[in-house]
């Protein structure tokens, strides 16, 4: 068996968990991630038939039973996973019909995994019937897109434009747009089953007061994805005071779609 902290998915968590520090945009024990593994990449590591543990779920999650995922721990920085990957993060299979959670690997102190989980969990499942390749749900708290939400319109078609204007590249990253929630609860099934429904039309969810959640297939996508809006919220909150002289129209996005083989979300352009 090899040792799991040669594993490329660890590697590349560790690494985008301190990235992400690094940014500002996981403070404390702000954030969390959740990775979803196949059964051939883990196995290679550790013994899937060793159940350390089994924690309740807290909900159910049937398209997702025996799915394997790699998860933030609760209460944990997202500083310290660098220096101990096995107390900070967990490797979970989940059962009974995605009503409980299989601790295969970490938790060493006997934590358990992001109270987010349910409403990670709800995500992988709902963009999976979007886009099968969805292996990622990323939460953090980017500074900008945060600070926006105080100051913009949360209408989605709004919010959206605003920031496809603020950078060329905004629409051909992130054509679907960005989807937003008033203020709710965190941690609740509550704000996990309203993420979900807003993640089949878009892999940016904006938490208004709060923060983001991003999807994508891979570690790099999903924080490329996060990276493209927070800068051009950041943009938008340089320029939001001061008299608008110039933009990106609505033709010249459509030059965009037209040389990037994208397409804007429907009824978002003129």
């Amino acid at each position: 068996m090899k040792d799991i902290l040669t594993a490329p998915f660890l590697i590349e968590m560790i690494r985008t968990t301190a990235n992400m520090y690094a940014h500002g945009w996981d403070e404390r024990n702000g954030g969390n991630i959740s990775l979803m593994l196949s059964e051939s990449e883990v196995s290679e590591y550790i013994d899937v038939n060793r159940v350390l543990r089994t924690i309740p779920a807290g909900f159910k999650a049937p398209s997702l039973e025996g799915k394997y995922f790699l998860v933030t721990g609760t209460g944990k920085y997202f500083k310290n996973v660098q220096y101990a990957p096995d107390v900070n993060l967990g490797l979970l299979r989940l059962a009974d019909g995605g009503s409980n959670a299989q601790l295969l690997w970490g938790f060493a102190d006997g934590g358990t995994f992001t109270s987010e989980f349910p409403a990670h969990m709800m995500s992988h499942a709902a963009r999976l019937t979007v886009n099968p390749s969805n292996r990622v749900i990323m939460h953090c708290h980017p500074t900008n897109l945060l600070a926006m939400t105080y100051v913009h319109s949360l209408d989605e078609k709004a919010f959206t434009r605003t920031l496809w204007q603020m950078c060329t590249e905004c629409i051909i990253v992130f054509p679907d747009g960005v989807n937003v929630l008033e203020w709710l609860l965190c941690g609740t099934n509550e704000i996990g089953e309203a993420t979900a429904e807003k993640m089949k039309t878009s892999r940016l969810v904006v938490w208004a007061q709060h923060g983001l959640y991003g999807a994508g297939a891979d570690l790099d996508e999903a924080f490329g994805l996060i990276e493209t809006a927070e800068k051009a919220a950041e943009i938008y909150l340089k320029i939001a005071h001061l008299p608008l002289v110039n933009t990106i129209t609505d033709e010249q996005m459509h030059l965009l779609e037209g040389r990037y083989g994208v397409k804007a979300r429907e009824g978002y352009l003129a």
